[in-house]
């Protein structure tokens, strides 16, 4: 029962990748370069938006910074305005601002100076007044010992090297450890945060994390910190790149993008290898066997993923500070992945099978380094929805990057990774129009879809984008066929990808936490494209259509049937305990159930994985919604999807639990059907 459950990103799951092209000192075509500060300007008048003001403003570096600083200088102040308790201190994480003057500021919290990972919280604020506060987890940080035993260090430290050895590292000591308050999940609870290096089983860099309970010893959570994401270059042709020039030398710095650079690995896989230096101004020659090939692409992917950045939401970098990441090519040998390091601000691309198809395309490139535009905002936290919905950013970025880019030689399309024949016959890595067709990505949400790894547990989430851009059914766009279903067979219209990126950015920026899951993305994205277009627009309308149609929440306009639920407490007595049962009195339905009953379930427990959770039909028909497994999450909060259709709705229905594990208890204290 108390077995690691392993889960990981495989080296196809992870990577986005773009090939390297030639680079001259000369504007060109579509590829040109955009540095203009009066495109952002341009490009966010032309969103057509109802108000202009929930637009995000443009920031400079130092603008940023001055915001900071003045939230930092009030970080006390603010704290007593939420009435965190005297043990509580803010950090500012980040802040951003909207061009009627409204700011959000995001803050990490720390409770007797410990951190407290899955405590941060964003405060908007209007003409100096708090307009809202959005918290990752309302739980009070009260009561709470920081003591812990003696030998709690060595066991986190043993535990943690156990599960980085089950992922292929060879390390046989962590890399730090530090003492926490976790409240990701259920309730603040005392915990060591243990990080372990090496290598995963793939090559790729390994960067576990793992959070163990400070008194009882057992694992709580884990996830991987390493997210898997003139110039003639092997995939978009001849382009622009910026280089600087000192003496009688070239090398692949861009000055006028935050100082990127681009490093030459020459297939080791540790430090940053060699900068990109020559003695004249044309980079690589389109092919693999020129080292600079893979180099010109990865720089033309930074420089597109800047620009866009910059100049359709005015965001100047990765983090908004003006500062920029660094690329490294060539990594390992026959490595077929692509990764990002928020530690080190860098992308790595491999060069792919045999050394034959470098992952430096121009979408993976943009999928990336927005995983360091979402670690600096939002923080998703990468595993469960919320990592889900942290791929799936990087694939919606990168697949607007392309389209900005505007590429003859590599248009705009849904297809993730498709230039680089992860497959070696052609297909891509994912599809955004029906996720499914890959064989491991869901097209629509359900309630086990944050148990997949967060590169299929994507799916629903692309395929939300795509709704939202496109609208469903069967289209051809840049000569790209695409035929879109919806999980409840009604059509959606599309609003146009501009539109729809934007939203998620908004969301992304504004409304998503370290939490978010995919109800939480809806209630997002909604309440961004209210504040954009209005609460009755066509915007509103179709995006929350498009949520429907990956089964998150109702159509527009639809209530949403009745609910019944029950919020009696059924405690749950502790294995080889006998099943208890919550009922539901349901009346006034005409017919059968429907074929996608929702379920909602809320358990406190300290170990969800004991758990077997059965729904129980009036009729005596029995429905799984989970078995027992090794999950050793605290807590549960789920709605659960269940064709019922063949039995009645009308009568007593019930929740059957039973703990089949030793050692912990539990309550139901919630248990709601929604017809």
């Amino acid at each position: 029962m108390r077995s690691t459950h392993r889960r990981r990103a495989t080296a196809t799951g992870a990577l986005i990748a773009a090939a390297a092209m030639l680079s001259v000192g000369v504007q060109a075509g579509s590829a040109s370069a955009r540095p203009d500060d009066s495109a952002t300007t341009t490009a966010l008048k032309a969103q057509a938006v109802r108000n202009p003001g929930a637009l995000p403003a443009t920031l400079s570096p130092s603008q940023r910074a001055e915001l900071i600083r003045q939230a930092t200088a009030t970080t006390a102040a603010t704290a007593k305005e939420l009435g965190l308790s005297a043990q509580e201190k803010l950090v500012v994480h980040d802040v951003s601002k909207d061009q009627d003057g409204t700011t959000h500021t995001r803050y990490e919290r720390t409770f007797d100076g410990l951190p407290v990972l899955g405590g941060d919280l964003m405060v908007d604020t209007a003409a100096g007044k708090t307009k809202g506060v959005l918290k990752a987890n309302s739980a009070a940080l009260k009561g709470i010992s920081t003591a812990a035993p003696a030998n709690a260090p060595a066991a986190a430290e043993g535990l943690a090297v156990k599960a980085a050895k089950a992922a292929g590292s060879k390390a046989d000591k962590a890399d730090s450890a530090r003492k926490v308050i976790w409240m990701v999940k259920g309730a603040p609870t005392l915990a060591y945060e243990t990080v372990v290096g090496g290598l995963q089983d793939d090559g790729t860099p390994n960067q576990l994390h793992v959070i163990t309970d400070a008194r009882t010893g057992a694992k709580l959570h884990q996830w991987q910190g390493i997210e898997t994401g003139v110039g003639n270059t092997h995939y978009s042709g001849q382009v622009t790149l910026g280089t600087s020039q000192s003496g009688s030398n070239y090398t692949l710095t861009d000055a006028a993008r935050g100082g990127h650079k681009t490093y030459n690995l020459n297939h080791g896989s540790s430090g940053t290898g060699s900068l990109f230096t020559q003695t004249n101004d044309t980079w690589g020659d389109g092919t693999n066997s020129n080292a600079a090939t893979a180099g010109a692409d990865a720089a033309y992917g930074a420089g597109e993923t800047w620009d866009f950045y910059k100049n359709v939401f005015g965001r100047s970098g990765i983090r908004g500070d003006g500062v920029g990441a660094y690329s490294r090519v060539h990594y390992g040998n026959a490595y077929v992945n692509a990764f990002w390091d928020d530690s080190c601000f860098c992308m790595t691309y491999g060069d792919g099978s045999g050394n034959n198809d470098p992952l430096t395309s121009l979408d993976v490139a943009g999928h990336e380094m927005t995983h360091g535009v979402t670690a600096a905002t939002a923080g998703l936290n990468y595993a469960d929805e919320s990592g889900g919905l942290n791929e799936a950013t990087s694939d919606i970025m990168g697949t607007s990057v392309e389209f900005y880019a505007n590429n003859a030689s590599d248009p705009g399309d849904y297809l993730i990774g498709e230039k680089i024949n992860i497959n070696g016959d052609g297909t891509p890595l994912r599809y955004m129009d029906k996720p499914s067709k890959d064989g491991g990505s869901a097209d629509s949400w359900y309630s086990g879809v944050g148990n997949l790894d967060v590169h299929y547990s994507s799916g629903p989430a692309n395929h939300w984008f795509y709704l939202a851009s496109e609208g469903s059914g069967a289209k051809v766009i840049n000569g790209v066929s695409y035929d879109s279903p919806t999980s409840d067979g009604l059509p959606v219209t599309g609003i146009g990808r501009d539109k729809a990126q934007l939203i998620w950015y908004k969301a992304l920026t504004t409304k998503f936490n370290s939490s978010t899951d995919y109800a939480g993305a809806r209630a997002g994205t909604i309440a961004a494209a209210t504040e954009l277009y209005g609460a009755s627009s066509a915007e509103v309308t179709n995006i929350t259509n498009a949520w429907a149609a990956i089964n998150v929440g109702a159509r527009a306009g639809d209530p949403g049937g009745k609910v019944f639920e029950s919020t009696a407490s059924v405690a749950i007595p502790d294995y080889p305990g006998a099943a208890v049962t919550d009922p539901v009195t349901v009346s006034g339905i005409t017919g059968n159930a429907p074929s996608a009953l929702k379920v909602g379930v809320k358990i406190t427990h300290t170990y969800i994985g004991d758990l077997q959770i059965d729904l129980v039909a009036p009729n005596g028909t029995s429905f799984r919604l989970q078995n027992s497994s090794s999950d050793s999450t605290a807590n549960l909060n789920k709605t659960y999807t269940v064709n019922a259709s063949s039995v009645a709705a009308n009568g007593v229905w019930k929740l059957k639990v039973q703990d089949k594990a030793r050692q912990d208890v539990g309550t139901i204290t919630d248990f709601k059907l929604s017809f």
